[in-house]
C-alpha cells in the first residue's frame, strides 16, 4: 500500500503524486456506494495493480475544502486580481476573500499587470494594498518584468491555490514560473473585461517546497453556503472590532453600542470595506431558498 496526493483527475482516472511519482488510479467502489468522491488535492492510501496503476482504498480527512473548483488540504490560497484589463476591483477581491474564509483558508492578495496600468492607477492599487496590509494579509503587485520564480518560490510552503476571475493572469503567472507547462492563455474580452475559461480542471504542479494549482476562472461566485450572521466573520476587520460590540450577535448595522461603527467613525476601518459588506449582508439575506 502507497500513500500520495491526488494531483490531477481526468476523464474518472486520478493521478497521484508518490515523491514525484505519478500513478493513475480508480477509487474503489465503496466510494461509490458511500456517495463521496476523491477530489484533487486529497492525500490517499492506495495499492499498485502494476507499475504505474492502482485503487484507492483510503482518504484522509480533509483539512479543508474548496467547492468550487473542488481541491482540499489548501496550505495558502492566493488570490490573484489584474491592475487592469480586468480592471482591479476592492468589491471582488473582498468577495474572493469571504470565500476563503468561509472555508478556512489563509488567503494572501497578488495585483498582476502593473505594467499596463498608468502611474496613477498603480499608485491608488498600492493605497488600497496598504489597507489591506494594514488587516493582516499579504500582498503583492508585479508587472510582466518581475521575477514570478522567485515571487512563487518564497511563497509559504505547502499546497498553493490561485484563485481570481479569468483573465487576471494566473496561467501566464505559471507559465513564466514553469515554462515547460505551456498552459493554454486567452486575451481579454473588450465588451465583458473579463478574460475566457482557459484552465479547464484543477491540476497540481511541483514547486520546490509544495505543489501550486491553476483552478479555472471564476465567472460567478458562489456564497449559498454561507449565512447572513455569519459574512460578519469574513470580513477580518470587522470581526476584529466586532469582539468588543455590546451585543455578541451584534451585525454592525442598526444595533446600539456597535464597536465596528465606532471604529468606521474613527477610520479604523475603511469605508469601502464596511460597504462590500452590508452589499453582501443584503445579497444573502434576500436569497431565495432552494429546493
Amino acid at each position: 500500500m502507497k500513500t500520495g496526493r491526488i494531483v490531477k483527475l481526468i476523464s474518472g482516472v486520478y493521478q497521484v503524486d508518490v515523491e514525484s511519482i505519478r500513478f493513475n488510479t480508480k477509487p474503489r467502489g465503496l466510494f461509490r456506494k458511500n456517495k463521496f468522491s476523491p477530489i484533487v488535492g486529497d492525500i490517499v492510501d492506495f495499492d499498485v495493480q502494476n507499475v504505474n496503476e492502482g485503487y484507492i482504498h483510503h482518504v484522509h480527512p480533509r483539512n479543508n475544502e474548496l467547492k468550487r473548483p473542488p481541491v482540499s488540504n489548501i496550505d495558502t490560497l492566493v488570490v490573484v486580481m489584474s491592475a487592469v484589463e480586468p480592471n482591479f476591483s476592492t468589491q471582488l477581491l473582498d468577495r474572493f476573500l469571504v470565500i476563503a474564509h468561509s472555508y478556512d483558508l489563509t488567503a494572501r492578495i497578488l495585483v498582476t499587470k502593473k505594467d499596463l496600468a498608468s502611474s496613477k492607477q498603480v499608485e491608488e492599487i498600492n493605497q488600497l494594498l496598504d489597507i489591506y496590509n494594514k488587516i493582516g494579509y499579504q500582498t503583492e503587485f508585479v508587472g510582466d518584468g518581475d521575477d514570478r520564480k522567485t515571487l512563487v518560490d518564497h511563497w509559504p510552503p505547502g499546497l498553493i491555490v490561485l484563485s481570481g476571475q479569468s483573465g487576471v493572469g494566473k496561467s501566464t503567472l505559471l507559465n513564466q514560473y514553469m515554462p515547460e507547462l505551456k498552459l493554454e492563455t486567452n486575451d481579454i474580452s473588450k465588451s465583458l473585461n473579463r478574460g475566457k475559461h482557459t484552465t479547464r480542471h484543477v491540476e497540481l504542479f511541483e514547486r520546490h517546497n509544495g505543489f501550486i494549482a491553476d483552478t479555472p476562472g471564476f465567472s460567478a461566485l458562489d456564497f449559498d453556503h454561507i449565512d447572513k450572521d455569519d459574512v460578519k466573520h469574513y470580513f477580518l476587520d470587522l470581526n476584529y472590532y466586532g469582539e468588543q460590540c455590546k451585543f455578541r450577535n451584534c451585525n454592525h448595522i442598526k444595533e446600539p453600542h456597535c464597536n465596528v461603527k465606532k471604529a468606521l467613525e474613527d477610520g479604523d476601518i475603511a469605508q469601502f470595506r464596511y460597504e462590500h459588506y452590508l452589499q453582501l449582508f443584503n445579497e444573502i439575506s434576500n436569497r431565495k431558498v432552494r429546493y
